[in-house]
């Protein structure tokens, strides 16, 4: 379906203002409009503070202040979210569908398939009155900002354009659907739109696919865990009485996000005076604080490794391969056909695609993976986070909080759709949650369930639940204490409440607190127990058990704010300190046998400091050999054990004269990319790493994911360095450490991008600065701190 205003092809004032009055008014239990009133603060860096009577107010505030840094971004989602790019941008043109990109013509067509209005709005109206009156406030907001800039007055990217048009209720309901999903059904678009029936009759099944391509194929299409980089990711650490010099609880939230689109995230203080306080950020088109701190508690979220989905295999009709069958009776898919609009395609043929819907859900296919559709079998993917219309009641129960507990209560109607909640309290509570939405699929079931042997073998090698989908006894289970049929009960999901300190850094929750048990009981599909960790988990435990033992270098042995702050901009990198030694020893050994590049790789890594800090030379070098080096089969000296997960796997296997030849040619050839892209081998990695801000290059220290950096920055879509270095476009963004005193929070913070899309904006990149120069900026809760830090005189908006 589209938007009802599909059909304006200019911007219109006059329609905006009696959309506008319609909307305010149709609210019979509303008060007449323009009775109230909104009051935006802006501090330093362009914080927006708001202070209204209601979440309504609130939302129209904080919709108006978004759009006054991003009017542009959101535009151009709304058409996205509209199935209207090929129209205004071009069908063969690129754009971004949740984390990925596609040709405009494949996301409309997508969009246009999935988004039911009717439904949406069905599924909305069972939200709460301050969630109602939020999503109206917001949707209000952003057209009065339309309103008081008019079409010429918005930035260059979207000034006088006529896909600049009033936001409705139907786009903002999209809106949050198109977010809920992105974990699942989203980052798999492609695979809908790939899903073509083979010819009936045909008698041709798959060739063989190899696993270790499969897994690969999936990678690409999960948000965390793309080979290729990318992915969503994060740090948080909570750290409770017994970890802190003043008994206070600590947090850390780091997370890494994308740094353009509506993934980006954007400073506020939201204020109702007596009944809600609270700071933080918030990204896409959202109302409500999502990570952030009031007077009491403190939270942040990191990428869950929970299932989102499940896939079902379909065994097909050998007649019809648009037929499938259930406990031994046929069922016929639901084709639909999408057209775009003529306009779309300027006069060129119509583009569509037919789609085919099954009971489990639509079809796809990953042929690649091993999952394509043949005569046989084809497969279908269910989304438990469909319809999700309950994380904004979520985060506004979590905005009034007054302890972990109540934290944990808050997030009891399952609306956090795909991430972990890390958090800290001022009675030095510190909590791990992972009560994010996730099909109810026990091992049992996994089990009874199984698909064919080669479907089934993804679950343990790419994490990819594929369930029989020929009988109906493998539907997920209906627990009744769960929010939303078909997902894990809250009390079934892991949780640790505790004194002592927790984390994460996207791994399951089995490590969250290393010195004690991970709970028992736990299905499969919520994260994985006893398997090898990422390095940023390893890294994140190494720096707390060594801050807390005293070992590492600074005074005394508790966690405090300043040693956080120290600590995550260290900047160690893990792949270095695991194989730096042994790859020294071998080029050490190996003396005049090495060729000209391996032996200036071995001089430049051997001065290297391990690091990934602006200045370190010969981290670019590393980045390069270890991009991979870490592929070499059985290239780790030390092979993992469970037993002991935070120190293994480690060394290099340079004993194996295989993995030695292997491992010196990733070195010379490493030599020869960077000399390549223009570089010297021991260049400072801040020469390639940089960016331009205002005619400034600015160094930025930070690491790779598979480098095992906290401080992670990533360049999406770059698979090498090259003669522009590395175009860092994800990573550390939103970032604060809160703690508490005897008046509330103290918190500092920064977001690396700034507060604006809209790159002449001096509020775009102007926080980089800071960044770089490894600073905080103290984050202004109490109202002498905004009035200290207030820029410009507040405005005051009647709604």
């Amino acid at each position: 379906m589209t938007s009802k205003n599909a059909s304006l092809s200019r911007f219109s004032l006059t329609a905006l203002s009696l959309g506008l009055a319609a909307l305010l008014a149709g609210c019979a239990s509303a008060p007449p409009p323009g009775s109230r009133s909104v009051t935006i603060e802006r501090t330093t860096f362009g914080i927006a503070h708001i202070t209204a009577p209601d979440q309504e107010g609130l939302a129209y505030g904080s919709a108006y202040a978004h759009a006054q840094d991003n009017v542009c971004q959101t535009a151009e989602h709304l058409l996205t979210l509209r199935g209207e790019r090929s129209q205004f941008l071009g069908a063969q043109n690129m754009g971004d569908l949740g984390l990925g990109r596609a040709p405009n013509a494949q996301i409309d067509l997508f969009i246009r398939y999935h988004m039911d209005d009717a439904v949406l709005a069905r599924a909305g109206a069972t939200t709460s009155p301050d969630v109602q009156a939020a999503l109206r406030g917001y949707v209000a907001g952003y057209n009065r900002y339309l309103q008081d800039a008019g079409p010429n007055g918005l930035p260059a990217a979207c000034r006088g354009k006529p896909w600049v048009r009033p936001m409705t209720m139907a786009d903002l309901s999209r809106a949050t659907e198109m977010s809920m999903i992105q974990g699942g059904l989203g980052a798999l678009a492609g695979a809908v739109l790939a899903a073509v029936p083979p010819a009936p009759g045909a008698k041709t099944g798959a060739a063989p696919v190899d696993l270790k391509e499969a897994v690969a194929e999936i990678g690409r299409h999960s948000f965390n865990a793309n080979p290729e980089g990318g992915e969503l990711g994060s740090n948080g650490w909570a750290f409770g009485r017994n970890a802190t010099p003043d008994g206070k609880g600590l947090l850390l939230g780091n997370p890494h996000f994308p740094w353009s689109g509506t993934n980006r995230f954007w400073e506020m203080h939201l204020t109702i005076p007596g009944k809600l306080d609270v700071m933080g950020a918030t990204g896409g088109l959202s109302p409500v604080v999502s990570i952030g701190f009031n007077k009491d508690v403190a939270w942040t979220h990191t990428v869950s490794t929970g299932k989102r989905f499940t896939l079902y295999e379909l065994k097909l009709d050998a007649n019809d391969p648009t037929v499938y069958w259930v406990d031994g009776q046929p069922k016929k898919m639901v084709a639909r056909t999408v057209v775009l609009p003529a306009a779309a395609t300027g006069g060129a043929a119509p583009v569509q695609h037919t789609f085919y819907a099954t009971d489990w859900g639509p079809v796809i296919s990953l042929p690649r993976a091993g999952l394509g559709w043949t005569a046989q079998k084809a497969y279908a993917i269910r989304d438990a986070n469909t319809l999700n219309v309950r994380s904004a009641e979520s985060w506004m129960k979590m905005a009034q909080a007054r302890n972990v507990g109540e934290l944990r209560a808050a997030m009891g109607n399952q609306g956090i759709p795909w991430i972990n909640t890390i958090a800290a309290d001022r009675d030095g509570n510190a909590m791990y949650a992972d009560l994010s939405v996730v099909p109810d699929v026990s091992a049992d079931m996994l089990k009874a369930c199984a698909p064919s042997p080669a479907a089934a073998a993804l679950l343990n090698a790419a994490g990819l639940p594929v369930l029989d989908g020929s009988r109906s006894a493998c539907a997920w289970n209906r627990d009744p204490a769960a929010a939303s049929p078909g997902v894990i009960a809250p009390a079934r999901m892991p949780v640790v409440i505790t004194p002592d300190y927790v984390q994460n850094s996207n791994d399951s929750f089995w490590l969250s607190n290393p010195e004690t048990a991970p709970a028992a009981g736990i299905s499969p599909l919520v994260g994985p127990v006893g398997v090898p960790q990422r390095l940023r988990t390893r890294s994140a435990i190494m720096e707390i058990r060594g801050r807390l033992a005293g070992t590492d270098g600074l005074p005394g042995n508790r966690m405090g704010a300043a040693e956080v702050r120290s600590v995550i901009f260290r900047d160690k990198n893990l792949a270095g300190m695991l194989v730096m030694d042994d790859l020294q020893a071998a080029c050490k050994a190996a003396g005049a046998s090495l060729n000209a590049d391996q032996a200036l790789g071995c001089r430049v890594l051997s001065a290297w400091d391990r690091t990934s800090n602006a200045d370190s030379k010969g981290a670019a070098l590393f980045r390069e050999f270890w991009r991979k080096t870490k592929d070499v089969p059985k290239v780790w000296r030390v092979p993992f054990d469970p037993a002991q997960p935070v120190a293994t796997p480690a060394g290099l296997d340079m004993a194996t004269p295989a993995t030695r030849e292997a491992v010196f040619k990733a070195l010379g050839d490493a030599v020869g990319v960077v000399r390549t892209a223009g570089f010297a081998a021991d260049v400072p990695l801040g020469v390639p790493q940089s960016r331009e801000v205002r005619g400034q290059k600015i160094a930025l220290h930070g690491g790779d994911e598979f480098e095992g950096v906290l401080n992670k920055l990533e360049s999406q879509g770059q698979s090498l360095i090259d003669p522009k270095g590395y175009n860092v476009n994800y990573g550390s963004s939103y970032m604060q450490v809160v703690t508490f005193d005897a008046n509330g929070p103290v918190a500092q913070g920064l977001l690396t991008y700034g507060q604006s899309s809209d790159l002449s904006s001096p509020r775009a990149y102007d926080q980089l600065p800071l960044f770089a120069a490894k600073q905080w900026h103290p984050l202004p809760f109490h109202r002498a701190d905004v009035q200290a830090q207030r820029e410009g005189a507040p405005l005051q908006l009647a709604y």
